[in-house]
Parts: structure tokens; sequence; C-alpha cells
């Protein structure tokens, strides 16, 4: 099931994402999401697990999961019926093997998509070879027949209703352990076909798996955000109020399927017959207990809500949408960094904040708090490099396109300079910290010009964060480079104006050493804004290459005539401003 439901997210890729996206816009519309994608991935476990990430990653609301975990498990009855169906009454041993031989060449192909194919058709076979193993070896073992199994079972049967309610935590509890409702429901069935289990110890069995199957989801859930956390345990509150309900009406309502199977598969083979009943209650049940729930979405958000408090530092101080274990999988992992890295930029335009506030502090308690929390900012800004950087590092070790691969590629150089920003604030504040500590102050002239040369920058990182956070690329990237070209001409401006002002004794020059720093160091963060937006653009055109591939040649003989529109007499007269240029043309060609 875990090969199977693997190869084909690799075979669906970013188009299970996109559709998961666009077709839970409502609760209807969702719920018919999770029961396709379930009936097609064969395992509600990867569709929740998969739903929790992506509540995790930020592309699904908290009530689109809620409804996409409901159609999970409408969804999940379909194996039940294809093991029921093919395990059971099709001899399956004569298909096993031809598609182990038809899987093993394509899983050895070079071809992604023919890799992943094999890998399904390999899963799909090894889930019936272990099928038919488990029931012959069943039917061997001769359980029907076993004493201590039948005085265990009779005994049990003398509890009554309790002997329901101990099958339905012996089947949580297997679940729980083999982290598969799918695995467990064919042990069911199997013991119910060869006659060891009645129907409705069966049936007790089939319910503990709904309930043990929430297990998963809630583990792959632990290291995520609240909203994770909070679409897992939904998931648990939906199947455990299914499974109490189910059973004040349990007898009538196990005997109302039963006479349906009979009604409609009159006169067949009493081992099949009991497998058709468990797959038939397995459905009914989850489609009467959707019907009920749809209506009721927003109260389960709201419990959940109330139930899961996100913690304290969650939103400041953690990677919010990068973690470990369970929610790694393949294609999520571009867009978890990619979420993570809009975080860090706007964690950075933040930091510049506090650096603006922190000029105007003159309160030393007050200007100390400030300060130390630019450094903690500082720290997380280097810690969070590392991590997305590690993090894309192992993503790229996989098995990606080379459109993924240059992706990657651009995100990691996006994080560096991200880093440089944080660096760049942090020395701004440390600038200001000197100030603060000597004896003298700015003049209203210059504090007038580094409010002038702040607002720039802000304007820079606002236009920045904006980028990063584009998915539709609809934000103009010229702004990007006029505002860096504003921010060079005004630096030279200052730099050369500095000079005057410090010779006609404006200002003493240790004043003017720290002016210009300031000065100075906007300008070095305006560049390291660039460079994030030029690794922003480069991703947004590797994403469009292969549908408009001119488009790359375009811009690429776009940028080589500005480089030969720079010349060498240019660049002595400009240093600083065409120098820059010329270095960013040169760059985009590369």
């Amino acid at each position: 099931m875990k090969t199977m439901s693997e190869a084909l997210q690799k075979l669906t890729g970013g188009q299970l994402r996109h559709f998961l996206g666009a077709m839970t816009t409502n609760r209807f519309t969702g719920l018919l999401t999770g029961a396709f994608v379930t009936a097609s991935v064969q395992s509600s476990t990867a569709t929740t697990v998969m739903t929790v990430s992506f509540v995790n990653a930020g592309l699904l609301t908290l009530a689109q999961a809620i409804s996409v975990i409901m159609g999970a498990n409408i969804g999940t009855t379909v194996t039940a019926w294809i093991m029921s169906v093919f395990g059971f009454q099709i001899d399956m041993n004569n298909l096993i093997f031809p598609l182990f031989a038809l899987a093993v060449p394509l899983i050895f192909s070079n071809k992604s998509q023919k890799k992943s194919f094999g890998e399904f058709i390999f899963g799909f076979a090894f889930m019936f070879l272990g099928l038919t193993t488990l029931r012959e070896n069943a039917m061997h073992m001769d359980l029907e027949h076993n004493a201590a199994i039948l005085g265990f079972i009779t005994s049990c049967k003398e509890w009554g209703f309790l002997s329901i309610l101990l099958f339905l935590l012996i089947g949580s509890i297997i679940t729980m352990c083999a982290q598969s409702s799918a695995a467990v429901m064919a042990i069911t069935l199997i013991l119910c076909s060869s006659g060891v289990l009645d129907l409705y110890l069966g049936i007790a069995l089939v319910m503990g798996e709904n309930i043990g199957t929430t297990v998963t989801s809630n583990i792959a859930a632990l290291t995520a955000n609240a909203q994770a956390r909070r679409a897992a345990l939904a998931h648990f509150i939906f199947n455990t109020f299914g499974v109490i309900w189910i059973l004040c009406i349990f007898h009538p309502f196990v005997n109302m399927v039963s006479d349906m199977v009979e009604h409609l598969f009159p006169g067949g083979n009493p081992e099949v017959a009991i497998t058709y009943k468990l797959s038939a209650f397995h459905t009914a049940f989850n489609i009467c207990n959707v019907l009920i729930l749809i209506w009721f979405i927003k109260p389960i958000e709201k419990i959940v809500c109330w139930v899961i408090k996100p913690k304290e530092d969650e939103e400041e101080f953690r990677l919010r949408f990068i973690t470990g274990g369970l929610l790694s999988t393949a294609e999520l992992s571009i867009v978890q960094a990619r979420k993570e890295i809009n975080l860090f930029a706007e964690r950075t335009r933040r930091m510049f904040g506090m650096v603006r506030d922190l000029l105007h502090i003159s309160n030393e308690n007050d200007f100390n708090k400030l300060f130390s929390r630019i450094e903690k900012y500082e720290n997380i800004s280097d810690n969070m490099e590392l991590e997305i950087a590690n993090y894309l590092n192992q993503v790229s070790e996989g098995r990606l396109s080379s459109e993924s691969k240059l992706k990657i590629r651009a995100m990691l150089r996006e994080v560096t300079e991200i880093e440089s920003i944080g660096d760049s604030c942090y020395n701004l504040a440390r600038t200001i910290n000197h100030k603060y500590r000597g004896n003298e102050d700015f003049t209203e002239k210059q504090y007038s010009h580094i409010h002038q040369m702040f607002q720039l920058t802000d304007d820079a990182l606002n236009q920045m964060v904006s980028l990063v956070e584009d998915e539709g690329h609809q934000v103009d990237v010229n702004k990007s480079f006029n505002l860096e070209n504003e921010i060079n001409n005004y630096r030279s401006q200052l730099k050369n104006q500095n000079v005057l002002d410090v010779n006609n004794k404006e200002y003493d020059y240790q004043m003017g050493v720290h002016y210009m720093d300031l000065i100075g160091e906007c300008e070095k963060l305006g560049d390291y804004i660039v460079n994030v937006v030029e690794a922003r653009t480069f991703g947004a055109v590797v994403a469009l290459g292969r549908r408009h591939g001119h488009m790359g040649a375009a811009a690429v003989t776009h940028d080589l005539r500005h480089v030969g529109e720079i010349d060498v007499h240019q660049v002595a007269l400009h240093r600083d401003d065409l120098g820059d240029a010329l270095g960013r043309r040169t760059q985009n060609v590369v």
C-alpha cells in the first residue's frame, strides 16, 4: 500500500497539489476531492497525512482540510471492495507474477514517469500477493476448528454488547500498531471468510480500524504547526463520533446492511457474501457519517481551535512550514520551502522596522530591550538560513525534475541573500547603538537624510516581500530595480555632501562616520534586496520555462544587449551605479 501510494504521488506530482487546491472551494467539492484522491491512491492514511501536510504548508485552510478528510473516509471504502471482489472471488495468482514481470523492467527505467508507474504496478501486485498468501495460510491454519480460538470467541459472545466494544478496542490497537487500516481490513475479511469471526465481531473490528487509522495523521502532525494538529484532531473527532452513534443502533444498522447485500447478491457463496457485507457496512457507515457531519464543519473547526492553542513562540521563533518526519513528502518539499522563504522575507522586513524604531528611542531600558530583540532576530535569521538550506539540499538529493532542481538553486540563493539582509539590519542597529553610547547626536539635516534613505529601503523591502509572496507573477519587477537605482544615487549624493559638511564643521568627523555607515549599509541592503528579486524572478522564469521556452532566450538577449551598452568609459565615470548594473546584467545572463 505504501509503495502504491508513494508511486502515485510521484506520478501526479504537482498536479495533485494543484488539483486539491482548486477542488476544495467548498465543502462538497472538498468531499468529492478527498474521496477521489483516496480511491486513486488506495490509502486514506496517505490522503490524510498529505492533507495535514497541505494545511501545515498553508495550501489548505482548516475547513477545507476537514472536508477532504471526510471524503477520504468514503474513498477508503473502495479498497475493501477491491479486496472483496478481486481477492476473494477472482484467483489473483494468475495475474500477480505477470504484473511483477511488467513492473520490474519499468522500475529500472531511466525515465521518472515509467519508474513511478512500475513502482505502482509492483505495489499493486505485492498487495495481492500478500492478500492471497494471508488467505491461503489462514485456511491452512484451520482456525475455524481451533478449540482455543473458538472458545475465546464463544466466551466473548456471552458478554453481549461488551464483546462488540472489546473487538472495537482490539481493531483500534491493531490498526494503531500496523499504521494501515487497509492491512487490518484485509485480515478482518480473511478471518470472517474463514468462519473464524461472525459478522458482528468482524464489523466491530472494522469500526475499531476507523478510530485506529486516525493515529497516523496525529503522529504526523506532532511536529507541525497548530493548524495541522487541528486538522489531525478533526479527523479523530469525525471518526470517533461516527463510531459512537453507530454503536447506539448497532444491531439494526448491521441487519439492514446484511439484508440489503442478500437482496442484491442472492444465493452467493457464504464466504464471499460475508466479505461483501463487511465492505457494504464500511461504505454505508462512512457515507452516513459524512452526510450527518458535513453540515457541522464550522462547529468542528471551532472545537479543534478551542482544544489546540498555538504555542506562544510558534508564530515568531520557529520554522512554521518546514517540519521533519512524516510530513516531508517529495511533492510538498518545494512548496513548504517556498512558504518558509516567504515567512523569512517577512521577518527581515519586520527586523528593519525595529531598526527604524531604534533610531528614535531615548529611554535606555527601551533601547536595550529593542536592541536585544534585534540581536535575537539576527540569530533566528542565521538559523533559518541554515535550516532552510539544509532542507533544500536534502530535497535536491531525491528524484526531482530538472525544473525543480533549478527552482531549488534559485531558492538557495534567495535564502542566502535574505540572511544577508538580516545581517545588514543588525549592522544598522549596531551603528545606532554606537551612536547612542556617544555624547553627540545627529543634526536635523542628517536625520532628514537618514529618514529618506530608510524610507527608500523600506519601500524596496516591501516590494521584495510582495514579489517573493507573489504566486501569480503579477508584481512589477522593474519597480525593485528603480528603487535600487534611487538608493544608489541618493547614497552617492549624500557621500559627496558629507565631505562638504564635515569640512564646513556642521558636525564632527565621528558623527559623519556613523552617518555614512548607516547610509552605506542601506545601500548594501538594497543590493541584497535586488539579488533576492533576481533569484525569485529566475525561479518564476523556470516555472514558466517549459511552456514559454522562448522567453528565456529573449531574457538572455535582453541582458546581453544591456551588457553591451555599458562601456568602460561609463564605468570609469559612474563606477558604483554602472558597475552594479554590469554585474547584475552579467549575472542574469549566467
